[in-house]
C-alpha cells in the first residue's frame, strides 16, 4: 500500500496544478503528455470562432465530383493549402480520405467535408467543399453530398477525357439545378504531368456531351497547383450563396453522421434557417427525441468547434445522441416549441447486390451486430435484414450498390471493427410472380422479391420469373469495340445507342441483366480495353427471363451458402467452372470428395476430388495376391465410412473466389 500510495503522489506532483497563473508554464507541464495525432475529445479552453462574420451572401457550398483518379483529392488538398486551411507541406496527399481503406486503396468512398475561409476583392468568403467518391458503387454518397451545395466542380483528366462517370455524375448535377464549374486537370503539361494531355479534345467533349462552351473550361495542374486559385475565384463568381434566411426558425439537414465512443453520434449538417448554438433544446423530425445540443463547430478539415452556426453553414452536432439508430441520415433538426415542415431528405438507396454476412464464432453475434450498427450510421446506403443459415448460424442479409461496395465494407468491419466475418456468394434481388393461390395468401402478394436462392420458388407456382437490368454506358478507344461488343453479347446484354464522342472515343449504351455485370464484368472490361475502358450504369427496371436454382453438393448434401439463381442458358458452363473452381480451393482430405452442381434432381456438372492414399501395400515384399487385395480391401472399406462421417470445410474466401469466372478472351 504505501509503495502504491507514493506513486500515486509522484504522478501527482508530475501533473499541471489548477490553481491558475501560479502553477507551472503550460508549456513544461504538457511535456511529458503524448503528441496526439487523433481526434480531441473535449474543447474546453479552446478558442472558438465567431461565424456570424459570415452572412448567407458570403457563403459557397459546391462539391468536387470526377471519374475515378482524374484529380479530386489532389484539387481538393491544393484548395486547403491556398486557403491556408492546411499548412503546405509534401505530405499532403488525399489529406481528406481519412478512413484506412481509402489510404490503401487510393480511392475515396466516403465524402467528406471541410469549410475554407477566402479573401476574394477585400470580402471575406466561407467556402464548404464537399470531396465525392468518384466509383459507380459509391454514386449515393455523391447524390446525398449535392443536397447540401448549390454548385460543383467537374473534374475531367486532360488525359483520359470524359468518362463514363463523369456523364453520370454530370447529370446527378445537372438534375440537382447546380451551378457546374467544368475543369480540365493534368492539362497543363510539366514534369509532373502526362506528357500526351490534349486539352483541346477535351474542351470538345464537353462542349459536344454537356452544351458547356469550351471557354468555360479551366485548364489546371492540381498536383502542381497551377491555375487552381482561379477555380477558386469561379467558384466565388459562378456559384450562387444558399437562398436561406437567418431570422427564420432553425431548420437543419443530417446528411452524414459518425460513431464517437466517447461523444456518442457527431452529426454532420447543413443549416437550411436559423442558428443554433450550444444550449438549444433540439427535436428530430423522425424519432420526435428532443436533446440539448454540447457543442457545435465546423470542418477544416479536424473539428473546430463555434460560438453558434447560422443560416447557409455547414458543420457538425454533438446533441448526447448514445443510438446509433437516433442519427438518421436525411433527418431534420429544429427548435423545441418551434416546429418546421421536414425537408424532404433522401431518397434511399436501391441495393444491386445483396450478400450473407456471419460471425465465424457465434460468440461473437452481439459484437458484429453492435459493429455493423455503427458501420451502417456511416454508411447508409447498406441494408441489413436478419438471416439464419443452417451451416453457418444467425447473420444478415446485407444490401449493396455493388461489388467494391461489399469489399470495401467487408474491410472496414476488419479494420476499424477488428470483425472477421464469413461473406457468402453475392446474389441479386429477383422477383416471382406467383400462379398457386396457396403462396399467394401466405406471401400477401401475387409478386415477391427474392433476395436469397434458399428462398427461390419451385416453377410449377410461378408463372413468371423477372430479373433485375440496368442501362450501362461504356466509353472506350474506337480500336477496343470490337471485342466489347463480343464481352456485351457473351453477357446478354442489348444495344441501345452508339454516339462518337470525338473521333477516337466512342460512347456506348446497353441494356444488361445486372446479374451478368455483378461480379466481374468490370475487370473483363478493363482486361480487354487495356484499362482504357470506363462503365457506369443505372436502374432500368425489371425483365422476364428463364431463371433456375442451381445448388452445389458436396459429398451428395447441398451447399446453401454456393446455391445461385442462374439463367437457364448458362447454368452448364456455370455449373462446370463452379466445380472446377471448389476443386482448386477446398482441401484435399483422406477421403474423395464429389463436387457437383445440380438443378433439382439432375446432375448437370461434376468434378472429383481425390483423396489422400497411404502405400498400404508397401510392406508386401512378394507373397500371394490375396494378402495385397485384402490390405486395399480394408483401406477402401476405411474410406467409405470416411466418406459417410467427414464433413468437407469450404475455406471462407473461397465464397467470392469460386464465382469469378476466367478472363474473358
Amino acid at each position: 500500500m504505501a509503495l502504491a500510495g507514493r506513486a500515486v503522489l509522484r504522478w501527482r506532483a508530475r501533473l499541471p496544478s489548477p490553481r491558475g497563473p501560479a502553477a507551472a508554464p503550460p508549456c513544461r507541464a504538457a511535456a511529458w503528455l503524448p503528441a496526439w495525432g487523433g481526434r480531441r475529445y473535449s474543447s474546453r479552453g479552446e478558442e472558438k470562432l465567431d461565424m456570424s462574420m459570415y452572412p448567407v451572401e458570403s457563403i459557397r457550398n459546391f462539391s468536387i465530383i470526377a471519374h475515378v483518379d482524374h484529380g479530386k483529392s489532389t484539387l481538393a488538398d491544393r484548395l486547403l493549402e491556398i486557403t491556408g486551411t492546411i499548412s503546405k507541406t509534401d505530405r499532403n496527399k488525399q489529406v481528406l480520405d481519412k478512413l484506412q481503406v481509402e489510404r490503401e486503396r487510393g480511392i475515396t468512398v466516403k465524402a467528406q467535408s471541410a469549410s475554407l475561409f477566402y479573401n476574394h476583392e477585400g470580402i471575406n468568403y466561407l467556402l464548404n467543399l464537399i470531396d465525392t467518391p468518384g466509383h459507380v458503387d459509391f454514386s449515393y454518397e455523391v447524390s446525398r453530398s449535392l443536397s447540401a451545395c448549390q454548385g460543383v466542380i467537374l473534374v475531367v483528366d486532360a488525359n483520359e477525357g470524359v468518362q463514363a462517370q463523369t456523364v453520370a455524375n454530370f447529370y446527378l448535377a445537372f438534375e440537382a439545378q447546380l451551378s457546374i464549374i467544368p475543369v480540365i486537370n493534368k492539362s497543363v503539361v510539366l514534369q509532373i504531368d502526362l506528357k500526351n494531355a490534349d486539352p483541346e479534345r477535351v474542351e470538345k467533349q464537353i462542349e459536344k456531351l454537356f452544351d458547356i462552351p469550351t471557354d468555360e473550361c479551366i485548364r489546371i495542374s492540381a498536383k502542381q497547383g497551377t491555375n487552381v486559385e482561379k477555380v477558386l475565384q469561379k467558384v466565388i463568381e459562378k456559384i450562387p450563396p444558399p437562398q436561406c434566411n437567418t431570422a427564420d426558425p432553425l431548420k437543419a439537414l443530417v446528411f452524414d453522421s459518425t460513431f464517437d465512443h466517447y461523444r456518442g453520434v457527431v452529426a454532420n449538417i447543413a443549416l437550411f434557417g436559423g442558428e443554433i448554438a450550444k444550449g438549444h433544446k433540439i427535436v428530430s423530425a423522425h424519432t420526435k427525441k428532443r436533446y440539448e445540443v454540447n457543442e457545435v463547430g465546423i470542418l477544416t478539415p479536424d473539428e473546430q468547434p463555434t460560438h453558434k452556426l447560422y443560416a447557409g453553414q455547414v458543420g457538425y452536432l454533438i446533441a448526447g445522441m448514445k443510438e446509433v439508430a437516433e442519427a438518421q441520415i436525411g433527418d431534420t433538426l429544429f427548435l423545441y416549441k418551434q416546429p418546421v415542415e421536414p425537408l424532404p431528405g433522401f431518397k434511399s438507396a436501391k441495393p444491386m447486390v445483396f450478400a450473407g454476412i456471419y460471425p465465424i464464432d457465434q460468440t461473437e453475434y452481439n459484437n458484429l451486430k453492435s459493429a455493423l450498427e455503427r458501420l451502417t450510421l456511416n454508411d447508409s446506403s447498406v441494408t441489413v435484414h436478419r438471416d439464419s443459415s443452417l451451416a453457418l448460424g444467425a447473420g444478415w442479409r446485407l444490401g449493396f450498390l455493388g461489388l467494391l461496395h461489399m469489399e470495401v465494407f467487408n474491410q472496414r468491419l476488419e479494420q476499424e471493427y477488428n470483425m472477421s466475418v464469413i461473406l457468402t456468394a453475392p446474389t441479386v434481388p429477383y422477383k416471382a410472380v406467383l400462379s398457386s393461390a396457396k403462396l399467394i395468401k401466405e406471401y400477401g402478394k401475387e409478386q415477391i422479391t427474392i433476395i436469397n436462392p434458399a428462398q427461390f420458388p419451385d416453377k410449377l407456382s410461378v408463372s413468371e420469373y423477372l430479373e433485375p437490368t440496368v442501362l450501362g454506358t461504356i466509353v472506350t478507344p474506337h480500336e477496343y469495340i470490337g471485342k466489347i461488343i463480343t464481352l456485351c453479347q457473351d453477357r446478354r446484354a442489348v444495344q441501345k445507342d452508339m454516339l462518337y464522342i470525338d473521333e477516337n472515343r466512342v460512347m456506348l449504351k446497353y441494356l444488361f441483366p445486372l446479374n451478368e455485370i455483378v461480379v466481374d464484368f468490370y475487370d473483363a472490361l478493363k482486361s480487354l480495353s487495356s484499362g482504357y475502358a470506363s462503365f457506369d450504369y443505372e436502374d432500368a427496371g425489371y425483365q422476364s427471363a428463364d431463371l433456375i436454382k442451381m445448388d452445389i453438393l458436396l459429398n451428395g448434401n447441398p451447399v446453401e451458402e454456393l446455391a445461385t439463381i442462374i439463367h437457364n442458358d448458362k447454368a452448364r458452363a456455370a455449373g462446370k467452372l463452379l466445380c472446377e473452381r471448389l476443386k482448386e480451393t477446398i482441401p484435399r482430405q483422406l477421403f474423395e470428395i464429389a463436387i457437383q452442381a445440380a438443378i433439382g434432381k439432375k446432375i448437370i456438372a461434376r468434378e472429383t476430388l481425390k483423396a489422400y492414399r497411404k502405400n498400404v501395400v508397401a510392406k508386401c515384399y512378394g507373397g500371394d495376391i490375396t494378402r495385397r487385395m485384402k490390405l486395399l480391401k480394408r483401406q477402401a472399406e476405411g474410406k467409405r465410412l470416411m466418406r459417410k462421417i467427414g464433413n468437407v470445410e469450404v475455406p471462407r474466401d473461397a465464397f467470392i473466389r469460386v464465382l469469378k469466372r476466367e478472363t474473358d478472351k
